[in-house]
């Protein structure tokens, strides 16, 4: 049980940090409401539960592999750039929604996901689950162990989501659009700057091509 009051503790700072998820769950709000919002989170669960998953199977090392980290945050960041081009080209027309309140759900979980799967800093949080549990007392952590932390981490993820749509729905149900415009516009420039900040991550972390037999500083005990 304190494993699972712990990863409920973790899991709400994981998802409550602002970032792209966050980012997107705004914009989506913004125009359609608590639908798309809520749709956005759900999908970064998907994401999460994925990499959760590769985690629980054992392939943690793998996923840190930087040829690993290499397609997924440059796909990350190149899927930020089109939403900050997006964001910043719809905030600059009048907002008229052609889509279904279906359509706008099913766009909203697809984007949630994508930004979830092509996060790297999932990838690597997922992949140190059994150090996370280790800093929990858990010092030879089994199955079991590793099942309840998910659980934990997932009952707070969707808590967050229900919680964020619904909150995000209230504050622009009377907004204008002008303060529409101006959130997309935000949302564009945090897009942008997410996106920039990805892309020094991962040729910050490059190996130094002058020690071919140690590991990178990252990884360095």
């Amino acid at each position: 049980m304190s494993v699972l009051f712990a990863a409920f503790l973790l899991g709400l700072v994981f998802n409550a940090a602002p970032g792209a998820i966050f980012a997107e769950t705004v914009r989506r709000g913004a125009t359609g409401g608590f639908r798309p919002a809520l749709a956005v989170q759900i999908g970064s669960l998907v994401g999460d539960a994925t990499w959760a998953i590769l985690g629980l199977l054992g392939v943690g090392l793998l996923l840190q592999v930087d040829m690993l980290k290499w397609p997924v945050g440059l796909a990350g960041a190149a899927y930020l750039l089109w939403l900050s081009w997006d964001s910043w080209k719809a905030a600059s027309v009048t907002f008229n929604v052609q889509q279904t309140e279906v359509e706008q759900s099913r766009s909203a979980l697809k984007s949630g996901v994508v930004l979830s799967v092509t996060n790297p800093q999932n990838l690597a949080y997922w992949a140190a689950l059994g150090s996370a549990l280790g800093t929990l007392g858990v010092s030879d952590p089994g199955f079991s162990d590793y099942v309840m932390f998910f659980t934990g981490f997932m009952i707070a993820s969707v808590s967050w989501a229900i919680f964020c749509a619904a909150a995000i729905d209230r504050l622009f149900k009377k907004a204008g659009q002008r303060w529409v415009a101006l959130t997309y516009r935000l949302c564009a420039l945090m897009f942008l700057l997410i996106a920039l900040n990805t892309v020094r991550d991962l040729f910050g972390h490059m190996p130094s091509t002058g020690s071919h037999n140690s590991p990178p500083a990252k990884y360095a005990r």
